[in-house]
């Protein structure tokens, strides 16, 4: 009787461990992601600028990944991963059972968990829905994504997949990134020896890294040379030659190229895009012209080291050229170097502009019907100040008044009692709105000295400023052509269609008396460059800022010289003498 009752009991105990299992085994798997998702994968991926002559500006990232479709990714490379990682991968479904076995018994033997026994399979589905604890219950479901996803996906797809999801240290998410990162070339571009390398590192990318810890490195990467050979993806020669290749020394950091004109459209797209800047995958193509931009940092460092030569030492300079028939920005240099200050001085530093700003005095004339050969009057005369009971006196740079001259003369001269005097005729509200009309966004002051630039502007307006005066039209502040997904697909495409503002009879005044100013006047160093260009200087009290704004008949260049703390360049440093040589630098090359 008691022999009948054991074994009901037995099967009673053993029932309920069974139906236990399956209801654990029910529950862990009852709330499994839908495989179909990885139709839909879209990963975190660096969106890239791209300059309008197709060269990579700058890649913006949270996590530094560039997707490669697996087709792309060359087969050694695939090879070197499934060597190291899963070397039965083409024959398993997702689970490898001898795999699990051997790792079994070498923990035993280790008396402790050593050695893992996850496919390629298993680590994708754990990288894309699983957190990463150590439990039963992730094993289990770990187990069940991965057969559900052999199902579905060929084996190329699944290590393509792979690929792009693993984390390969310093910041570089996927194959592409990581190509990138540690030997500056793309995936395709791999040899044996660096497939090895990147195929050893994601076990511990900072314990493997060949940057930190070049031994450990090294011996990681010989190994999955070795795998490689011993799985019959290499031959001998192959083996024996990657054996003997170098490990990568020099971390390719993607500084930007043209980093302040980067920084500035990121800060003008982050407000529209938001984290899909640095996430999505997409293409923003810049109206920037890389070989200008190169033209533009070296005529700027140039002439920073001409004024150092001149005991001009910590000096900063800014340049901006803009093609006058779209308004499209072609290079923008805010700072002598961005990496020690990210103060764009084109777009950021408002700065007195001296006598650049007097050809919007004369615009306001020539709008009014004047020409630049009416005559007006330079001579010492004294206007109200800003108080009732001050007097201002405008005076000449020299000290010296010629009396009647014309308008043109005034100008090339940059005579200030002159212009004051044209101002004053045509009235100051008028040159407030004028300087509104061509682009000025910044407050220009109610009083008299601002016919002489003693409001605060930045460089890029009064550039845009200049452009509307050379064509007649303004535009608006334009660095992107337009920006395209992932797909190809054109999210935004920009207009350079500009408002037309000025009448093409004044227009032809301005070149006039701008072209007088190189003929004849303060910017006659310009006349080495043997071709027609238009342009004024623009000097400061103090000789706190230098300025030089021009063109010909393709682009307006502002060129801005100064000190951030607003203290003197120097004696005599001018426009003409500090600003106009970067300006024509620049121009030479053209």
């Amino acid at each position: 009787m008691a022999r009948p009752l054991l074994v009901v009991l037995s099967f009673i105990v053993i029932a309920s461990l069974l139906g236990f299992l399956g209801g654990f085994v029910f529950w862990t798997l009852s709330d499994l992601p839908r495989i179909k998702q990885l139709e839909e994968y879209s990963p975190l991926e660096s969106s890239l600028v791209y300059s309008a002559d197709n060269e990579i500006l700058a890649e913006l990232f949270i996590e530094r990944r560039t997707f490669v479709p697996y087709y792309k990714i060359p087969a050694h490379v695939k090879n070197a991963f499934i060597a190291v990682e899963d070397n039965r991968f083409y024959s398993h479904r997702g689970i490898d059972f001898v795999r699990i076995f051997g790792a079994f018994l070498e923990d035993i033997k280790a008396r402790g968990f050593v050695q893992g026994g996850s496919t390629i399979t298993q680590q994708l589905a754990k990288m894309l829905f699983l957190k990463p604890d150590r439990s039963i219950s992730r094993k289990l479901k770990e187990a069940a994504l991965s057969i559900q996803i052999e199902r579905h996906y060929t084996k190329d797809e699944i290590i393509g997949l792979y690929l792009n999801q693993t984390y390969f240290g310093t910041r570089a998410y996927g194959i592409e990134a990581a190509a990138f990162t540690y030997f500056g070339k793309t995936t395709e571009k791999l040899n044996v020896a660096e497939a090895a390398l990147m195929a050893a590192i994601p076990k511990a990318p900072s314990v493997y890294s060949p940057f930190k810890n070049p031994a450990k490195a090294l011996n990681r990467r010989n190994y999955a040379i070795r795998k490689m050979y011993e799985n019959g993806f290499i031959n001998q020669a192959q083996h024996d030659a990657a054996l003997k290749v170098p490990l990568p020394t020099l971390y390719n950091s993607r500084r930007y190229k043209a980093p302040y004109f980067i920084d500035y459209i990121r800060s003008e797209l982050e407000d529209k895009y938001g984290d899909k800047l640095f996430t999505s995958g997409i293409k923003i193509h810049t109206t920037l012209d890389y070989r200008l931009q190169t033209i533009a940092e070296t005529a700027i460092t140039n002439g920073i080291n001409a004024l150092a030569k001149r005991g001009r030492k910590n000096v900063q300079a800014a340049l901006i050229a803009i093609e006058l028939n779209t308004g499209a920005i072609k290079a923008m240099v805010g700072g002598t170097d961005f990496w020690d200050t990210q103060f764009n001085r084109v777009t950021q530093a408002k700065r007195q502009p001296g006598s650049a700003f007097k050809p919007i005095v004369y615009l306001t004339a020539f709008n009014k019907g004047m020409t630049p050969d009416d005559t007006i009057q330079d001579e010492e005369m004294s206007f109200p100040g800003r108080n009732k009971a001050d007097v201002w006196v405008p005076r000449n740079y020299k000290r010296v008044y010629n009396g009647p001259v014309t308008i043109r003369y005034a100008l090339s001269q940059s005579l200030n009692a002159a212009t004051v005097y044209l101002g004053n005729s045509v009235g100051l509200t008028n040159v407030i709105d004028t300087a509104q009309k061509v682009g000025i966004s910044s407050k220009v002051q109610p009083y008299l000295p601002s016919c002489l630039g003693a409001s605060e502007l930045t460089l890029m307006e009064l550039a845009y400023a200049y452009c509307a005066m050379a064509t007649g039209k303004r535009f608006e502040n334009t660095a992107i052509d337009k920006i395209v997904d992932r797909d190809g697909i054109v999210l935004d495409e920009f207009n350079f269609n500009g408002e037309d503002i000025i009448d093409e009879a004044v227009v032809d005044k301005m070149h006039d008396v701008l072209g007088a100013v190189v003929r004849e006047g303060t910017a006659r160093k310009a006349q080495v460059l043997n071709r027609p260009v238009y342009g004024k200087t623009g000097t400061t009290d103090d000789y706190a800022d230098a300025w030089f704004m021009g063109f010909d008949d393709n682009y307006i260049v502002g060129v801005w010289v100064g000190r951030d703390n607003h203290k003197p360049i120097g004696d005599k440093e001018t426009g003409a003498v500090a600003a106009l040589p970067i300006w024509i630098d620049f121009m030479s090359h053209l």
